[in-house]
């Protein structure tokens, strides 16, 4: 198996009610990171593109095909992914596979959604698709219901009372956004306090407004390459050196698991395994943070925390720069934003530039950073793990 690099990026500033369409977004950050790699459209193989809600924020089925069109790619394949919000990731993960197998030597990964256009009643509903539409939306069990579910679940496992939890919950967003005000690409640039989460609007008990992440518009692409095609385009290679997927089905399904994700952990196993890594090892973590209580989650089923300690751990400042493992540093899905077939490729870009030692000017770099981890959701249980190696 070959190895891969990630040559260049691009990645639009995400935000509220884009004027611009899917295909005008995705096309102008892919122009980017072909103009970064040192390529040319030509020398595009095959795209592979995340994209959940097109047809229903704009009607718009198809973007991966007319977005190659509008950036000169013509007559290669063009596949578009689709799993909730880790559509992006999976199509990060199958470019790898493509370019480690040597089908393709150059791959370009975008990903892109417009979900504001919808407005909040119709973008939560089609959110809710990607639960279990026959028992799970009936009922009202849409996200938010299912992350305070998680949240519940979590605080009697770990004897934690809610009210304690809120209070760490709070101390993830607090910490995402202090990050997202220096990200030029985040949505909500905007410090808040403890006292703001914890007095904002009541969602899903002991979900609140402001433990939640927005809707958002964006695109983001990187572009993947041999190894030896990779050394004649770039001085800076970003490998990726391990990868994992898993799926676990509909909640009802993972009760005797929960709150813990084992989706999440087997991917996560599966891409240690891969790159020969351990937790220990992995210097800057790009999380999904839909919800706080989410990224409690996560951090335990990556590896970082042991369970039931991760929201203290946030408390103390070890997911900080400087602390134990940075998680979330470009503020994550809560400050950055939340375009969800985008989201997934976003975190690679993101990756990719701290591994370069690109952040320093934004005032959030990683010191020494040589290996990053990104973990994407989707849905009740979709997870995609990447490991992500500087030379």
């Amino acid at each position: 198996m070959r190895r891969v690099v990630i040559l260049g990026g691009g990645h639009s500033k995400f935000c509220f009610n884009s004027p611009k369409t899917s295909v005008e977004m995705l096309s102008e950050v892919a122009i980017d990171a072909i103009m970064e790699s040192n390529l040319k459209p030509q020398d595009i193989q095959a795209i592979n593109v995340g994209n959940v809600l097109g047809e229903f924020s704009e009607g718009q089925g198809m973007v991966q095909s007319f977005f190659a069109n509008d950036i000169g790619c013509f007559n290669i394949p063009a596949t578009r992914f689709e799993g909730a919000c880790a559509s992006g990731s999976l199509a990060l993960r199958d470019a790898f596979i493509w370019v480690a197998s040597g089908y393709y030597d150059i791959v370009l990964v975008g990903g892109v959604e417009r979900a504001t256009a919808m407005g909040t009643p119709l973008a939560t509903r089609t959110f809710a698709m990607f639960g279990d539409s026959r028992y799970e939306f009936p009922s009202g069990f849409t996200f938010p219901v299912a992350f305070a579910l998680l949240a519940h679940l979590y605080a009697s496992k770990y004897e934690i009372s809610l009210e304690r939890l809120k209070e760490q919950m709070a101390s993830v967003s607090v910490q995402s956004h202090e990050y997202g005000l220096k990200n030029p690409k985040a949505q909500i640039q905007k410090l808040i306090t403890k006292e703001d989460v914890l007095n904002s609007f009541m969602v899903a008990t002991p979900i609140q407004l402001q433990d939640a992440c927005p809707f958002s518009d964006g695109a983001a692409a990187i572009i993947l390459a041999s190894e030896e095609v990779a050394k004649k385009l770039t001085n800076k290679p970003v490998y990726i050196t391990g990868i994992g997927q898993a799926s676990s089905g509909k909640l009802s399904s993972q009760y005797k698991y929960l709150p813990r994700l084992r989706a999440r952990e087997l991917a996560a196993q599966q891409a240690y395994k891969m790159s020969g890594l351990t937790p220990k090892d992995i210097d800057v973590c790009e999380l999904h943070d839909c919800f706080s209580i989410a990224a409690i989650i996560a951090a335990e089923g990556l590896g970082f925390f042991e369970f039931g300690t991760a929201g203290e751990a946030w408390e103390k400042g070890e997911a900080r720069l400087g602390g134990k493992i940075p998680i979330n540093i470009s503020g994550g899905l809560k400050s950055k934003g939340h375009p969800v077939g985008a989201t997934g490729v976003s975190q690679a870009y993101e990756l990719t530039r701290q591994l370069r030692g690109q952040m320093v000017e934004q005032g959030r770099q990683v010191d020494g950073a040589k290996y990053g981890l990104m973990d994407t959701l989707g849905g009740d249980g979709v997870l995609v793990s990447i490991i992500f190696a500087s030379e």
